[in-house]
């Protein structure tokens, strides 16, 4: 595990201690129905690892399909700042553009998931 790193929606309503699974060398993109439209880039972190310090009652859930994905937003300014995974429920996927001091531009190419292909959705 990391040190925590401090996360947050763009108003600043919503505020996230994050521990990282393994820093930022689980950057992946999935192209999902919704992951493809929303563009994010997440990294993992242990269902322990999320620790809302701000504004718990500021996020919106919403999930579709199976229902096992669990995307939370900030309802004020609409920032995606996690998720739990339909591909590993025991994780957390966050936003990497809302991790104070790093812009997703610098991790250079990021490889993709085949969301589309999921095994869940057979």
């Amino acid at each position: 595990m990391t040190d925590p790193v401090k996360a947050t929606c763009h108003c600043g309503a919503v505020e996230l201690s994050v521990r990282l699974s393994d820093g930022f060398n689980t950057a992946r993109r999935c192209d999902c129905s919704f992951c493809r439209r929303r563009g994010a880039i997440a990294v993992s972190a242990p269902l322990d690892g999320i620790e809302v310090v701000k504004g718990a009652d500021n996020l919106t859930l919403y999930t579709w399909g199976t229902g096992t994905a669990k995307h939370y937003f900030c309802k004020t300014c609409g920032i995606y700042t996690h998720h739990q995974r339909r591909s590993d429920p025991t994780q957390y996927g966050v936003n990497v553009g809302c991790i104070e001091g790093v812009n997703p531009r610098d991790l250079g190419d990021v490889p993709w998931t085949d969301g589309v292909n999921h095994p869940s959705d057979r």
